[in-house]
C-alpha cells in the first residue's frame, strides 16, 4: 500500500481473526453438477418442444455495434402479420412477440419475415386432439398421436415429414453482411470522385434557403436588381464582399435590350 504526502503510517493487524473474513467456493463443482441436472430435468420435461423460444434478429445499437447481428426481444406484430402468424397462436409456438417494437426499415422487416416463414415449415405442430386434427397440424403429430400400430391396421403408410432428421435447435441468426463476389472495377467507378461528390452535397444543402432567397431577388424587376446591385447587396451566400461588378456584368449581357436602351442614354 502507497503512502503519499506526511501522513501518518497505517498501522493495520490483519493478523486478529482472519478466519472469519476468507469466503472459499468449495461447493463450486457441487452447484455445476447440479446445475447439469436441473437443465437436464427441464429439457425432458418440455418433451420434443425446441429447447429455446424464437427470438427476431435485430441490429446493434449505436454506430459501432450496428454492424452485428443479434437477437431482439420479440417480433413486431406487423411481422406477425406479414408472415401469417396471429399473435396469440404465436405464443403457443415458441414465437416471442413484443408489442412496442416497430420496424424502422424494409430490409429488417423482410429479414424476420422469412425467419418466422423458415421456422413455420420447419415447425411439428402436435394437435391438442389426437382424434380430431385441426388446420395447421402436422402429418407427423398425428402419427405420433395414433399410434405405429393402429396406422398398420388403416393400411397408412408413414408420412413423409417423419424421416426427415429432426433436431430442437431454433433457427440461427442470420449472417449481419452477405459478402460480395469480386469482381472487376467499372470505368464509372474509376472516375467517380467521392469526396468531391459529398462536399459538393453538403455545400447544396448548406447554401440551399441562401440560393432560394437569391433566386426569388432575381425574380424582381431589372431595374430594382441593377440598383442593388450597383450598390453592392448582391445577396451572395457566401457574403456580400466582392464579385457585384461581374454580376452586374453578367447580368446586363443576359438581357440585350437593357443594355441597349442603358447606352443610348
Amino acid at each position: 500500500m502507497g503512502f503519499g504526502k506526511n501522513n501518518v503510517l497505517h498501522g493495520n493487524h490483519f493478523r486478529k481473526d482472519w478466519q472469519r473474513h476468507v469466503k472459499t467456493w468449495f461447493n463450486q463443482p457441487g452447484r455445476k453438477l447440479r446445475r447439469r441436472n436441473a437443465r437436464k430435468a427441464k429439457a425432458a420435461t418440455l418433451g420434443v418442444r425446441p429447447l429455446t423460444l424464437l427470438r427476431p434478429a435485430v441490429r446493434g445499437q449505436t454506430i459501432r455495434y450496428n454492424t452485428k447481428t443479434r437477437k431482439g426481444r420479440g417480433f413486431s406484430l406487423g411481422e406477425l402479420k406479414e408472415a401469417g402468424v396471429s399473435r396469440k397462436v404465436a405464443l403457443g409456438l415458441g414465437i416471442v412477440v413484443d408489442h412496442r417494437r416497430r420496424n424502422l426499415s424494409v430490409e429488417g422487416k423482410s429479414l424476420n419475415v422469412e425467419r418466422l416463414k423458415s421456422y413455420k415449415e420447419r415447425l411439428v405442430v402436435f394437435p391438442r386432439k389426437a382424434d380430431k386434427p385441426k388446420k395447421g397440424d402436422s402429418s407427423v403429430s398425428c402419427f405420433h398421436f395414433l399410434g405405429v400400430a393402429r396406422l398398420k391396421q388403416n393400411k397408412i403408410s408413414q408420412p413423409d415429414d417423419l424421416k426427415a432428421p429432426t433436431t430442437r435447435q431454433t433457427l440461427a441468426l442470420p449472417p449481419a453482411s452477405v459478402p460480395e463476389q469480386p469482381r472487376k472495377i467499372t470505368q464509372e467507378e474509376r472516375e467517380f470522385n467521392a469526396y468531391k461528390t459529398l462536399r459538393n452535397k453538403r455545400a447544396e444543402a448548406r447554401f440551399e434557403g441562401a440560393r432560394k432567397i437569391r433566386a426569388a431577388k432575381v425574380s424582381y424587376s431589372p431595374l430594382h436588381f441593377l440598383v442593388r446591385s450597383l450598390k453592392g447587396d448582391h445577396g451572395s451566400p457566401e457574403g456580400r464582399r466582392g464579385g457585384g461588378q461581374k454580376e452586374v456584368v453578367s447580368y446586363l449581357l443576359s438581357l440585350p435590350l437593357l443594355h441597349a436602351s442603358s447606352c443610348m442614354h
